[in-house]
């Protein structure tokens, strides 16, 4: 036993000879496939063996006879291992490879299959992940075939809506020019409510490009959805009036939001206008805010109708104005747009759905 320690300093260093060379060995071989990178670490393992053995063998002078039986038992092992080693890297390239394959297919055809058979655990983890990638880019590639649908849509709108009061407006600055207007404080009445409404075209388009710019800056602050929705009723009631509506707001609790109220304040009042003109005359529209589990909400619900169901996930969508049963007089169709960023932006979600004789679109809020 007192002989060990020498055993093993011998086997020490005729190992770490070995281990130095297959170090050198590894480092140059680290750019090829991994079959010989396996084999180079097998024969690196049995070389660290082999010197290992033969410097005790060395340092307690054994016979020659038994010196050759240990070298071919070293050497014997040494094949299989190196043998084995190159199978399993010819199998870890062929999943590679037939992964590589599928990999190819997808970024030509769009679609990835992933290889059947066998394959490592961490070649099938990232098959996985490549079909996922896959699913997700499929999503991102419908969302914004959407999207490029709605900005096709929204610049035909806005070209009207623009073009409509334009050349109102030309006429009758002609007409004031020219001396033939009958009613030139009418003409200049008229003037003035076009010129206020393409301004206010003009806004949108502004805060909407904010809003999908990601530059929209809120100044968040505790405030009561009480006092919120009570701001944006009083200031929709003289609209509510003038198309008969009237404004119920009972059913408003006093929950504390961390918000920014003025941009809060114009995701009120979109809603309020945009279900005002779609009420008739006589019906009502009815403005909540109540607590749901973690979240605030707020909802504003009419009596337009209803809306078609195909159309309901489109309704938040930009430049969207609806079908015949719910098309309005004027607007591009940039509110409920702005209604959806603006509550994103406060970490919120948005959300409509048909009730009984109308629709409810609903705001949630995280609760502060």
């Amino acid at each position: 036993m007192r002989d060990l320690p020498l055993i093993a300093l011998y086997a020490a260093a005729g190992a770490a000879v070995a281990g130095a060379a297959g170090v050198g060995a590894l480092a140059a071989v680290r750019r090829r496939p991994v079959a010989v990178s396996l084999a180079v670490l097998i024969a690196v393992t049995v070389s660290a063996l082999l010197a290992g053995t033969l410097s005790v063998a060395w340092a307690m002078f054994l016979s020659p006879h038994d010196l050759a039986v240990v070298t071919t038992v070293n050497a014997v092992g040494a094949l299989a291992a190196t043998a084995t080693a190159v199978l399993l890297g010819r199998w870890v390239t062929g999943a590679h490879r037939a992964l590589e394959r599928s990999a190819q297919a997808a970024g030509e055809g769009g679609s990835f299959i992933p290889p059947p058979g066998p394959m490592p655990a961490e070649l099938t983890s990232l098959a996985a992940q490549l079909a996922s990638a896959q699913d997700k880019l499929a999503s991102a590639r419908e969302r914004e075939r959407a999207l490029e649908s709605s900005r096709r849509e929204l610049v035909a709108w806005i070209s009207h809506d623009l073009r409509s009061p334009l050349a109102g407006l030309r006429a009758m600055a002609e007409a004031l020019e020219d001396g033939v207007a009958e009613d030139p404080d009418r003409y200049h009445r008229l003037i003035l409510s076009e010129v206020e409404r393409l301004s206010s075209l003009v806004g949108d388009l502004f805060e909407l490009s904010r809003i999908q710019a990601g530059a929209l800056s809120l100044s968040p602050a505790r405030l009561s959805a009480y006092d919120l929705v009570s701001d944006a009723v009083a200031g929709a009631d003289p609209l509510a009036r003038q198309h008969g509506v009237r404004l119920a707001d009972h059913g408003v609790e006093p929950l504390p939001v961390e918000v920014d109220g003025k941009e809060m304040h114009r995701v009120l009042a979109n809603l309020l206008v945009n279900a005002i003109r779609h009420t008739p005359p006589d019906g009502t529209v009815a403005v909540a805010a109540t607590r749901r589990a973690e979240s605030v909400v707020l909802s504003v619900t009419d009596g337009c109708g209803g809306i078609p169901p195909e159309a309901l996930p489109r309704v938040f969508d930009t430049g969207w104005r609806g079908s015949d049963a719910r098309t309005p007089p004027a607007g591009a169709g940039l509110g409920l747009a702005i209604v959806r960023g603006i509550v994103e932006a406060h970490a919120g979600r948005t959300s409509v759905d048909n009730v009984d004789g109308g629709c409810r679109f609903e705001v949630v809020l995280p609760a502060p």
